[in-house]
């Protein structure tokens, strides 16, 4: 460790307190490795504040010796954009921020509809306030346990509620935080109607830690939903249950969610659970909807004909045996091995076709061993699993998200580019789109000192380079 480095943990000691700055090897390591066990890097140390003013320190301490920074949340992300670098190149080890202490949450505001929490609130806790106060908070996802209220911002995470309330950032009407420069942006006021310029919330919502460091946020809720009811129900092909799910939309009952599984992941979930097959019959696709139907099955008897394939929850507990099958789909791929896990979009259109051919894509690896897609129906977004290539082995990673480009989908519908997806980020983003970021962090961050190597690369953010045509 150099002496820059030695004197930035004795101030940081000094601004958060001896026990709040980690050094040693075995102390670091849970923060240095993201959630899939794909990526990993080395830190000069992880600072845990605990207020924004704490923040600010140490962002001005970095800001002044030059220091990257790199924010984190839950560390629950899979593409790499809450850890160091494997391989940081010239960069040198980055100070990681650990958000989680910051985990207040203020009282639900009636009159707005709208709840303040700091960013380490945990997104279950979010949940959990805003249900006593007789509100629901929009975004849901399965680890709400470990996920933290900044994180997904910063992702701009989405969720199985995502067909009724919208991303996340549709959730967010406030935001504080600290600059690049250690300056403090504070703008939680939450005003619906507050037209006077750039929208900075909406901004750094989905900007992985490249532009600010996000301490509080302030979130519109919603009204609590009527009773709800969940069904599985099997299906022959995707176009099929894209069809199933269009009737639920157009029918007299609001739709909550729409999951899709196929027979791969439920046969993995029972593996490591026990649950066993939940239907009649074998079916290669499995639609979960969750409708606002008062709670007794009637929005089902509905869109469904009676020789439908199907399981209905009448109980809380039926409910949750269903989303198991759903919820439990990362953790089953993961029991494998280390799994290539690949967030994408697909235009609803296209969505059929593209999961048919990404299946005749994976199986020209012969090296996967285990292959599967979930995720959101209603919106596109599927997540492909793939277990057996090495974790450094990109070759079908760039197969599957060249496969979606092909059909005008998305490279990352919902957890960010990170590392993992800056060589192809070019597949979902113009020129001109990639110009304009590269000024945005420029202009936020001159530096390039938080979290560089996310989004955009390594290339220096104060390069200035002009607008292009594609």
């Amino acid at each position: 460790m150099n002496a820059d480095g030695t004197s930035a943990i004795t101030r940081f000691r000094a601004a958060v307190g001896e026990n709040q700055v980690l050094v040693d090897e075995d102390e670091v390591a849970g923060y240095c490795t993201d959630w899939s066990r794909r990526w990993s890097g080395s830190c000069l140390c992880v600072v845990r504040p605990g207020s924004t003013e704490e923040v600010a320190t140490i962002v001005r301490i970095c800001s002044e010796l030059a220091i990257p920074i790199l924010p984190q949340g839950g560390n629950t992300g899979l593409v790499g954009g809450s850890v160091p670098a494997g391989d940081a190149g010239a960069v040198s080890p980055p100070v990681i921020l650990s958000l989680r202490r910051i985990n207040w949450i203020g009282d639900v505001d009636q009159l707005s509809g709208q709840l303040s929490a700091g960013a380490g609130a945990l997104l279950g806790d979010v949940q959990r306030a805003a249900n006593r106060a007789g509100w629901r908070y929009g975004v849901d996802l399965a680890a709400r346990e470990s996920a933290t209220l900044g994180g997904t911002v910063a992702t701009n995470a989405g969720g199985i509620n995502v067909i009724a309330y919208g991303m996340t950032r549709a959730q967010v009407v406030g935001v504080q935080a600290v600059m690049s420069d250690g300056t403090v942006l504070d703008h939680m006021a939450g005003m619906l109607k507050d037209n006077t310029g750039y929208d900075l919330a909406s901004l750094l919502c989905g900007s992985e830690g490249t532009l600010a460091v996000i301490t509080a946020v302030r979130v519109r809720l919603h009204p609590r939903a009527p009773k709800t009811t969940v069904g599985l129900i099997g299906v022959g092909s995707y176009a099929d249950a894209l069809e199933l799910m269009s009737s639920a939309r157009v029918s007299t009952y609001d739709v909550l969610a729409a999951e899709v599984v196929d027979k791969a992941g439920i046969e993995r979930v029972m593996s490591v659970s026990d649950r066993g097959w939940p239907l009649a019959d074998t079916w290669p696709v499995g639609v979960i909807l969750e409708l606002v139907d008062g709670g007794d099955g009637d929005g089902f008897v509905e869109i469904l004909p009676e020789s439908a394939d199907a399981i209905i929850a009448m109980t809380a507990s039926d409910a949750a045996g269903i989303w198991e099958y759903r919820e439990r789909q990362s953790e089953a791929y993961s029991v494998l091995g280390v799994a290539h896990k690949l967030d994408v979009s697909v235009p609803l259109q296209s969505l059929a076709a593209c999961a048919d051919e990404l299946h005749r894509v994976v199986a020209g690896f012969p090296e996967v061993s285990a292959f599967g897609i979930f995720g959101h129906l209603a919106d596109g977004n599927v997540h492909v699993q793939i277990v057996g290539p090495e974790p450094d082995d990109l070759a079908v990673d760039h197969a599957v998200l060249d496969c979606v480009a092909r059909f005008g989908g998305s490279i990352s519908a919902e957890h960010g580019v990170g590392r993992a997806k800056v060589d192809v980020l070019h597949l979902s983003r113009s020129n001109v789109d990639i110009t304009a970021m590269r000024r945005i962090k420029s202009a936020l961050d001159p530096q390039n000192l938080l979290n560089p190597g996310v989004i955009l690369g390594d290339e220096p953010s104060h390069h200035a380079d002009r607008l292009e045509s594609p």
